[in-house]
Parts: structure tokens; C-alpha cells; sequence
């Protein structure tokens, strides 16, 4: 008698929960108890740990091979009442849970998936084509979902406890991770991962995406060339990073690029890059290194440019300083709904610092050390489109002035519910214009061609 048919004798008949088949978790008896399915699958897993540990060292494909074929053999003994779906069912879940991330590895092999939330362990949410969608997957247990965490921020020497309860972290294909745990998060782990593409995407792949028009990406990457203070508004989701990693690449290869992260996910294509990450603190609190250190020592490096994630705190004291001091060619993003929104965002980041500057001097610093501003936008339909860009221009008075070179008009809303609009220059010839020409960068008046209808 199989193992499977024991187990079904033991539990007298009771009924496996259809989900069993499609969906990594646990199977629920009627009276709460594990299913024989669910038993038969934690055998399956002991017995390949078991074989895996005779192995000092065996790659990823090779490991893939070798689980796959020794849990085959292993269900047609023990489980020869499982269909040939179930058995692969089985199989898929166990190969994801020892070397993958739990069920939600599929979603992390799926290009289509841009993001995957982990609301506990029985919601999975992911984002699917720029909308929400609610998976299927399930976790076993809350202890099923700390295993993936812990899997993920261990090779990075990072941890996550109840006295460290929120940690960012990073997968070895770049995307973003951020965790945190009970006790701050009530509904048990949560996970959340931002994807990013497995290829770097160029300039074509955006205009190819609607996320700006030839106009825009030819005077983006005439900025960047002339060594112009670039720097990216968004909000959460909007693109900020993709954009970052798309201008980063017209930086010449001959030039040093520092680049200064929380979590590493910069993939510049340059060879001369040095790539800096924080640290959280250690378990007694300190030992902790922040942007702002890192924005520091990077002016100690002898960088030509200087490449920040995300500015969120008093570091955007620091960056000002080496923009207005010789760095030219700076990139970075920060979180704000407009360009103008985002020059009182820097604003507040500097006052941060603890620094008692005035007003008057923090905007001197602001329009004399940025020249351009991006606003990317996540729009209702999930596309994500520039929507401005803006140039500093001085001050009037105590007012940083600013004027828009492109914007993203929309037209109508298709039935569907896609936004329909296309991007138009206002007409203004830009002030940067001559420090263009001057770096012998052509600049034609068809890029600022008022557009308006």
C-alpha cells in the first residue's frame, strides 16, 4: 500500500481540498486538520533535502535537473494515486520552495508582473500591465512567509527580528524588496518586490512604450552629454528608477560614475562605476551608513558624475553642495507630484539636515545647482508617461522660477479606459539652449516647436 493511500486510510476518507493541485500552500481538511496531500508533500520535501545534502556543491541547473528527477521517482512510489498534473504540481511547488521564493516565484519569472505583494500569507497581490490582481497563491503559515524573507536579506548580511522589524533588501536580479513583521505589520510578514526588467531598456524602449516622443529623449540625452544637472520627480511606482537607469546610460564611457543606493538596482552598462549601498544598523543600533555618508564620501572619490537613487533627507543638503561645487552631470529622483512640488520637497530634505539656513539661501542653492526637472507619471490606466519637462531658470525675488520645455496633453479616454494625449512642446527654447551648443551639441528648432492645437 502506498504512502498516500495510508495517509487517506488514516484521515478516514476525508476529502483533499481541490486547491492542493493548484496553488503552493497547505491544504485544509474540514476539521482544520493537514491534508494527506499536504503530509505526502512535506515527506517529498524531507526526502529531497535529504538527497541534496549528499552534494557539496552542485549548480542551479543541474539542482533543478536532479529534484525534478529524484521527486518524480519518489511519487511514483509513495504517491501512485496522484494524477501525472498533480504529481508536476508537486513537483513545481516543492523545486520553488527550495530554490526559488515560495509560491511566488512564478510571479517573479513572469515578465509580464511588474510587482508582487505579500499581504500575509494567504493574500498575494500582483501587478499585472500597470493593474492590481489577486493571485490564487498562498502561503503555508506565517512562519512559511519569514523562510522567504529570511531567504532573501540573508546573502545580503542584512536581518529582519522583532527588535529590527522592517528591512530593505535587494534580489540577484536587482528588484527591490522591502519586508517588515509582526509586530508592526498586523496582518502578519508582508513582502513587497519591485521587478525590473532581466534586459536594460534603452531610450527606444520607452518611446516605443509612450513613455515620451524622439523630441524629448533627443534633448534628454543632449543633457545629460552636456554635463546638466538632471533631476527625476515622481511618486511611488511612476517609473523613477527605469528613467534613472535609461539616462545613466548616455553617460560617456570615459567618465567616472558614482552611484549611491539603499538597495542596490542601478545596472549601468558603463565599465568605470563604483556602486555604494547603505547599511542598517547592527544589532545594538549603530554602525548604521546612510545616503547622506555615502553622498559624502563619494566627493572624496574623484567622481565625474554622481548617480542618486532616491533623495528622501537631509542628503539632499549634501547633493546641492556638490552640484553647486564642481560636480556637474548629477542624476537623481525623489518623490514629488509636480516640478514644483518637488522644489518645496527639497526645500523641507535640507531643512532636515539641521542645518538653520534661511529660505532665500536654500532656493539659491536649489536653482543654481539643478538645471532640469522630469516629472514622471503613473497615470489611471497604469501607463506610465513624462508628463513635464522643466527648466529652472533663476529666481524672482525669493521664488525659484521654472519653466515647462514639454508636457504630455491628454486628449480623451478610450473606451477601454487608456488615456489618450501625446506630448507637445511649448515652444519655449530652453536657457541651457547655448550650454548645449557649446559642447558642440547640435540643437534644432523643431524640438521646441509649439505643438498646441
Amino acid at each position: 500500500m502506498s504512502l498516500l493511500k495510508r495517509l487517506n486510510d488514516k484521515s478516514e476518507g476525508q476529502a483533499a481540498s481541490s486547491s492542493a493541485s493548484k496553488s503552493s500552500g497547505v491544504s485544509i481538511g474540514k476539521e482544520g486538520g493537514r491534508s494527506p496531500e499536504h503530509e505526502l508533500k512535506t515527506l517529498l520535501r524531507t526526502h529531497l533535502i535529504s538527497e541534496l545534502r549528499k552534494f557539496d556543491e552542485i549548480d542551479d541547473d543541474k539542482q533543478k535537473e536532479f529534484l525534478n528527477k529524484e521527486a518524480m521517482s519518489f511519487l511514483n512510489q509513495e504517491g501512485e494515486r496522484l494524477s501525472f498534473e498533480m504529481k508536476k504540481s508537486f513537483i513545481e511547488d516543492i523545486s520553488n520552495e527550495l530554490i526559488g521564493y515560495g509560491p511566488i516565484t512564478p510571479f517573479l519569472n513572469d515578465p509580464n508582473v511588474s510587482e508582487i505583494m505579500v499581504n500575509g500569507p494567504h493574500d498575494i497581490y500582483v501587478e499585472n500591465s500597470g493593474k492590481l490582481i489577486k493571485t490564487q497563491a498562498y502561503f503555508r503559515d506565517h512562519d512559511h512567509v519569514l523562510q522567504v524573507i529570511e531567504k532573501i536579506v540573508s546573502p545580503l548580511g542584512r536581518r529582519i527580528d522583532e527588535s529590527s522589524p522592517m528591512v530593505d533588501a535587494r534580489l540577484p536580479d536587482g528588484s527591490r524588496v522591502n519586508a517588515i513583521i509582526p509586530p508592526l505589520a498586523l496582518n502578519g510578514p508582508t513582502i513587497t518586490i519591485r521587478k525590473f526588467p532581466q534586459s536594460r531598456l534603452q531610450i527606444e524602449n520607452l518611446i516605443n512604450f509612450g513613455t515620451l516622443n524622439e523630441n524629448m529623449a533627443q534633448f534628454l540625452d543632449a543633457c545629460v552629454k552636456a554635463r546638466m544637472n538632471v533631476f527625476i520627480s515622481g511618486g511611488t511606482g511612476s517609473g523613477k528608477t527605469t528613467l534613472l537607469n535609461v539616462l545613466s546610460s548616455f553617460i560617456p564611457h570615459d567618465e567616472r560614475i558614482v552611484t549611491i543606493e539603499d538597495a542596490a538596482e542601478l545596472q549601468l552598462s558603463q565599465d568605470h562605476v563604483i556602486s555604494l549601498e547603505t547599511r542598517p544598523p547592527n544589532i545594538e543600533g549603530t554602525g548604521a551608513i546612510t545616503i547622506r555618508d555615502l553622498v559624502r564620501n563619494s566627493l572624496r572619490m574623484r567622481p565625474d558624475r554622481i548617480v542618486i537613487g532616491e533623495v528622501r533627507s537631509a542628503e539632499a543638503l549634501d547633493m546641492l553642495q556638490a552640484m553647486n561645487t564642481g560636480h556637474d552631470g548629477s542624476l537623481a529622483t525623489g518623490h514629488a507630484n509636480s516640478p514644483r512640488d518637488m522644489l518645496s520637497r527639497l526645500e523641507t530634505m535640507v531643512l532636515m539636515a539641521g542645518m538653520d539656513l534661511p529660505v532665500r539661501a536654500i532656493r539659491e542653492q536649489v536653482s543654481g545647482a539643478i538645471d532640469i526637472i522630469i516629472q514622471q507619471t503613473r497615470l489611471k490606466d497604469g501607463s506610465r508617461k513624462i508628463t513635464h519637462i522643466s527648466e529652472i531658470t533663476g529666481m524672482e525675488g525669493d521664488t525659484i522660477t521654472l519653466q515647462d520645455l514639454f508636457v504630455f496633453k491628454q486628449t480623451d479616454t478610450s473606451p477601454d479606459g487608456k488615456i489618450v494625449g501625446k506630448f507637445v512642446s511649448t515652444g519655449i527654447r530652453p536657457n541651457c539652449a547655448d550650454k548645449l551648443i557649446d559642447y558642440g551639441i547640435d540643437v534644432p528648432s523643431h524640438w521646441f516647436e509649439e505643438e498646441w492645437s
